[in-house]
């Protein structure tokens, strides 16, 4: 039904174009093929042009750019998308145009890449589930799992690099107060909080995992070096105390994430945590403070997000948002 309504609205609109417009054949051609994309963009979403709204045009238009599709072809779609809506709106078939206060997307910085919530909890809980299912035959296979549980946890929810999860010590946790300090770049300090979730992990994994691990085989001089207990200062560790290496992190982050369906790096957690959080209404200083941005402009990456969250709580909830 919904191909079937879009397929109407696009022929009266390249009519229009042909007849009423006199455009060109490729102009139109041109538009046809920007409008149908579109068109099947909103089907996934059980949408119809005629029902089109703002964050589904934004969507669009940021899916292309992270499809690596050019500026200008870009702006094109977006040029035809608002011939279409202007042309809706004078024929009286709908009365609000969705590509109104969309800026040219010469203008936009591309948000980095993000798992959505379903691919974020799937990849949380890979280690475990991997564990349980398939169970590796190895000796801290079961502490593998918690000390990864646990990182992906920390990762998601303070947003950390690579570097400050490899770095990160023990005496950095405050565990009981719910929150973590992380040196971040240039050595900068900054409180992190950790969720309930990252607090339950993180009690496990100190308790059950880190011990086991830090008890483990360390090879000292050859393979067959002696079985001794490590005091290292880091939080998160290998076999024996050693220290992680960022390739074996960004490793274990590809092979977690891969239960999701979409293999993702550790920076995609980070951008990740970022997203979600402005998308529930987080404002861009309280999300600049939690990455450790230096620069408010480093952090309007995620503008775009918050003006959608804000126009959408001001529709709801303003008096005279929406026309009588």
């Amino acid at each position: 039904m919904a191909a079937e309504g879009n397929s109407l609205v696009l022929f009266s609109f390249l009519d229009y174009l042909r007849i009423e417009k006199g455009l060109a054949a490729l102009t139109v051609s041109a538009y046809t093929s920007d409008v149908c994309q579109f068109s099947e963009f909103l089907e996934k979403r059980k949408r119809l042009l005629l029902t089109a709204k703002h964050t589904d045009v934004r969507d669009f238009l940021q899916q292309l750019f992270s499809h690596q599709v050019d500026g200008r072809s870009v702006g094109r779609k977006l040029s035809a998308l608002r011939h279409l809506y202007r042309y809706l709106l004078l024929d009286r078939k709908i009365n609000h145009d969705p590509t109104l206060n969309i800026e040219s997307p010469k203008q936009w910085k591309v948000l980095p890449k993000a798992l959505a919530r379903d691919e974020m909890e799937a990849t949380l809980a890979a280690p475990l589930a991997l564990h349980n299912s398939s169970p590796r035959n190895a000796k801290y296979s079961a502490a593998l799992a918690l000390r990864d549980h646990a990182m992906l946890e920390v990762f998601y929810a303070g947003a950390l690099r690579v570097s400050e999860i490899v770095n990160a010590k023990l005496e950095d946790l405050k565990l009981d107060s719910g929150y973590m300090l992380v040196r971040g770049k240039g050595d900068k300090e900054r409180v992190v909080p950790l969720g309930k979730s990252a607090q339950l992990a993180l009690t496990e994994y100190l308790a059950q995992s880190r011990p086991a691990l830090a008890a483990g085989k360390r090879s000292a001089g050859g393979s067959n070096g002696p079985i001794s207990r490590t005091t290292s200062p880091l939080l998160f560790i290998a076999v024996g105390g050693r220290k992680l290496t960022r390739q074996r992190i960004w490793q274990m982050v590809r092979d977690a994430s891969s239960a999701s369906g979409r293999p993702a790096s550790p920076h995609m957690l980070r951008h990740s945590c970022a997203t979600h959080m402005v998308e529930n209404g987080a404002d861009l200083r309280t999300v600049q403070t939690i990455l450790g941005h230096s620069d408010i402009s480093t952090t309007q990456i995620y503008t775009h997000l918050a003006l959608d969250r804000l126009r959408t709580v001001y529709q709801n909830h303003h008096p005279r948002a929406k026309a009588k």
